[in-house]
C-alpha cells in the first residue's frame, strides 16, 4: 500500500467531515460511514485533533467537526503527515559504509517516486476531491 492504513482512515474521516461541515459527527457515525474500525478511528481522530485539522465537541450534540476550513486549501498531504508521515530516503537503508551519504541509483529512484507522490498529495486538496463529480462522495458511503 502506498500510504499507511492510519493515513487512509484519516483521509476518509476528514473527507466525510468536510461533506458534513456544519454537523458534528460521533466517532461511531464516522466509523460506520467510512468503514474504519471504531477504536482505531478514535486514535486517528485524536491525531487529527492534535494537528488542528478536526475539533471535538463534548455534550449532547457533540462529536467531531472539521476545524481547518476546507476552503483554505487543506491538502491531502497535511492530513497524511498529521497521522502517519510518509518516509523519505535520505541515507542508505542498508547502512552500507561504501555508500556514505550518497544513495545508490535504486534508492535515488525510490526516493524520487516518494517525492512525486508527496507532491501530488500536497497539490490535491479536500475541496478538489469534493468538487470532482465522480457520482459518489469520495472515501465514504453516501450520507
Amino acid at each position: 500500500m502506498l500510504i499507511s492504513q492510519t493515513a487512509e482512515y484519516a483521509l476518509r474521516a476528514v473527507v466525510c467531515l468536510a461533506t458534513n461541515a456544519d454537523t458534528p459527527m460521533t466517532t461511531r457515525e464516522l466509523s460506520t460511514i467510512t468503514k474504519a474500525p471504531l477504536n482505531y478511528l478514535s486514535k486517528v481522530l485524536q491525531g487529527l485533533s492534535r494537528a488542528g485539522i478536526v475539533r471535538s465537541q463534548r455534550g449532547l450534540n457533540g462529536g467531531f467537526k472539521i476545524e481547518k476550513s476546507v476552503k483554505d486549501g487543506l491538502s491531502l498531504l497535511e492530513i497524511i503527515e498529521a497521522v502517519s508521515p510518509m518516509p523519505t530516503i535520505d541515507k542508505c537503508p542498508l547502512n552500507l559504509e561504501s555508500h556514505g551519504n550518497s544513495l545508490c541509483p535504486l534508492h535515488k529512484r525510490l526516493n524520487k517516486s516518494i517525492e512525486m507522490v508527496k507532491k501530488e498529495f500536497r497539490e490535491t486538496t479536500v475541496l478538489d476531491l469534493l468538487k470532482e463529480n465522480a457520482g459518489a462522495i469520495p472515501l465514504c458511503e453516501d450520507t
